[in-house]
């Protein structure tokens, strides 16, 4: 069964990660960029975890905690994940249980952020360490001086297509013609080729 990938919009959105130590801790920091409203449970706190400012309920986990909330992320042992997974399954929230397969209903992906561009790789909890090895191989080979002119070239034909009524099959396309424009223009960029495929 194949899964169905996502962005979430968890800005001003409550979310809950149990578990005090490092592997919680780890997913703190993208949870907070987002804009969630977090809330880490659990009986013991790392000193890492204390400053970040998130709220703490410094006790174990109880079904309550996943009162009103968009998601929960369980960092904790396979037995408190568990009972993270049945809690949350029972209130309809969305749960992944950091590398416990059997107790998440979503995975996180190994993420690539650069220039306003976002790249999530997924293996559908099966391999994580893959993910995380394609994310690097793909930091090294995305240009780093290029993306943001990239981005800021899709925006600004993206306008144009709305404002024309562009149909959604002729947009790539078009926006392909427009990114080589861009090396055409700025002889910063390296010249392409469109009979080796370059293009």
């Amino acid at each position: 069964m194949h899964l169905f990938p996502a962005f979430l919009k968890l800005a001003g959105r409550r979310v809950v990660v149990v578990g005090g130590g490092s592997v919680a801790a780890s997913k703190l920091r993208a949870l907070v960029e987002a804009g969630a409203k977090v809330t880490l449970v659990a009986p013991e706190v790392s000193a890492a975890i204390e400053q970040t400012g998130v709220t703490i309920r410094q006790r174990p986990f109880e079904s309550r905690d996943l009162d009103d909330v968009w998601l929960v992320v369980a960092a904790a042992t396979p037995e408190v994940n568990r009972q993270v997974a049945t809690a949350a399954e029972s209130q309809r929230v969305f749960v992944n249980a950091v590398d416990d397969p059997p107790n998440a209903s979503f995975y996180l992906g190994g993420v690539l952020r650069r220039a306003g561009l976002t790249v999530a790789i997924s293996t559908d909890g099966r391999a994580p360490a893959l993910a995380g090895l394609l994310r690097e191989g793909l930091d090294a080979v995305l240009p780093p001086d290029h993306l943001d002119r990239w981005v800021a070239e899709a925006k600004r034909v993206r306008r144009q297509w709305h404002a024309d009524g562009v149909p959604m099959p002729e947009r790539r396309p078009k926006l392909l013609e427009a990114l080589v424009q861009l090396y055409a223009k700025n002889r910063a960029y390296p010249p392409v080729d469109k009979r080796d495929g370059a293009a």
